[in-house]
């Protein structure tokens, strides 16, 4: 392989696994992780036996598993490697790869109703504990992978080599006003007693629930909400309420507003002093998953409360949109 290609699915690259037929066993996330996987032999969950990477249960009815992923920087793939490390009475026999190129922060029913995806590794034999390498003959660039395993079972690592696509990444390019990165700021929250807001606004990805946004319990009426101060005045495309690692304790819903408030400090906001309009109705949240709303309206904005419905925890926010003056 070329030493100059890099791993565009990586976890640490910005690689995030999407939406699975099954993970009951081990789950997708693995795939993305660093090194190769680990095997512990004496350790058990209450699904079976603990492993390090993803798989399925053995499928009873017709069809396959699957997966969806994002890639950390779309590209032109050369080569993928399908790592069956551990996986030996457990693995899939057959694999294929299909590929598509969608704006990055695309939806989950934008993703699964795109009709272009694109074969680029026709049905191909596993085999058990090995690396499993494939060269891939495209030279147009991508930005999700859809991995078939045939027809269940396990795969401990999936690793996608190629060259970034920079001209690709920049184009029509979405631009976070909430990261912490490019100035978001978060002012104030009604209660933060399991981990602090300040993580909503990090540019990596959730490391676990302690790495997020979280309130406790809500045991009377009302709701949670925290304040943020975008990087500087845009109109706002798409939201992204990233639930990650939270899957019994993530909010029921959620709903945004906004103003443009360029020159008010912070104290008219600790003082809610604000006009807010809405943005967002509320909307259902599902756990463990970007929760991806487009909206269609023109205000500028210059900051965002997020409001959560009755409480509960959320891993990321990432607010899209475009500068303007």
């Amino acid at each position: 392989m070329d030493n100059t290609l890099i791993d565009l699915a990586l976890e640490s690259n910005g690689g995030r696994t999407l939406l699975t037929s099954d993970d009951f066993f081990a789950p997708k996330e693995n795939l993305l992780k660093p090194g190769r996987g680990i095997f512990i032999e004496d350790k058990y969950t209450n699904h079976g036996k603990w492993m390090d990477g993803w798989e399925s249960r053995r499928k009873r009815i017709e069809g396959h598993d699957w997966c969806i992923l994002r890639l950390g920087k779309s590209g032109i793939i050369s080569e993928v490697d399908i790592d069956t490390n551990h996986f030996v009475g457990n693995f899939p026999s057959h694999a294929s790869v299909d590929a598509c190129n969608m704006p990055k922060f695309s939806g989950l029913d934008e993703i699964i109703e795109n009709d272009e995806w694109i074969e680029i590794l026709s049905n191909v034999e596993l085999q058990g504990d090995s690396q499993n390498k494939f060269e891939i003959s495209s030279d147009q660039s991508f930005t999700h992978l859809r991995l078939h395993i045939y027809p269940d079972g396990g795969v401990a690592r999936f690793r996608v080599y190629g060259n970034p696509d920079h001209a690709n990444e920049n184009k029509n390019k979405l631009i976070d006003f909430a990261l912490a990165d490019n100035g978001g700021e978060m002012i104030s929250c009604s209660d933060m007693h399991f981990s602090h807001m300040g993580n909503l606004i990090k540019p990596t990805t959730g490391i676990d629930m302690s790495d997020g946004w979280e309130t406790k319990r809500r045991r009377g009426p009302g709701y949670d909400w925290s304040i943020l101060k975008l990087g500087s005045p845009c109109t706002i495309e798409r939201v992204i309420v990233d639930t990650l690692h939270f899957k019994g304790n993530f909010p029921d819903s959620c709903s945004f507003e906004g103003c443009f408030e360029p020159k008010n400090k912070k104290d008219s906001f600790l003082k809610n002093k604000i006009d807010w309009t809405e943005i967002l109705p509320n909307s259902k949240l599902a756990g463990n998953q970007e929760n991806v709303f487009s909206l269609s309206q023109t205000l500028l904005h210059t900051h965002i409360r997020f409001n959560i419905y009755p409480d509960g925890g959320v891993s990321r926010l990432r607010i899209l949109g475009r500068e303007t003056s």
